[in-house]
Order: structure tokens, then sequence, then C-alpha cells
């Protein structure tokens, strides 16, 4: 599975190079404050990351850690099974 996973990003990268090198027309993007210049397909692959990034922070902070804190504030962490019964019963299954 490890190893399919990883073609499949191998094959996302060689994409995202393929696409930055088509796209070389040199554009400028007005950012309000400041301008950059750059290659259309770095730009675009730019913004897509950047994009990415940010929406896995606001996920993050929107979900997960308030998840997380309703799960370790209801006390369910501390009431899971002993450690030391799970790696007894993973060498008997052995």
């Amino acid at each position: 599975m490890r190893l399919i996973k990883s073609l499949i990003a191998l094959c996302f990268v060689v994409l995202g190079v393929v696409f930055g090198a088509l796209n070389m027309q040199r554009v400028t993007v007005d950012l309000w404050f400041d301008r950059v210049e750059g290659q259309l397909g770095l730009i675009l692959l730019s913004a897509v990351l950047l994009g990415a990034f940010i929406g896995g922070l606001v996920v993050t902070a929107g979900v997960v850690w308030p998840l997380r804190r309703r799960f370790l504030r209801s006390g369910a962490a501390d009431s899971g099974p002993d450690p030391r019964e799970l790696s007894s019963d993973r060498e008997t299954r052995r």
C-alpha cells in the first residue's frame, strides 16, 4: 500500500513539473500591496499549494483541535485498554 501511495505522489509531482514547464510565460500578479512577477506555471502551483496549506490550517483549527479538546475533557482517553494487555494479545495471536 505504501508503494502505491508513493507512486501516486510521484505521478502528481511529475505532472506538476510538466505543468510548470509548459507554462513558461511571464506574468505579473497584483496582490494589492505588492506585485509579484514570475512564470505562470510556478505562480499557479504556488497558489494551489498555499491554498491547500491554509485550508489544512483552517480545518485543523476549526475541527481537529475542538474535537481533541472535547475528547480529552471527556476522560475517554484515560478509559482505554491497558497497553500491556494489548501487547500480550498481539503475542498470543502470532
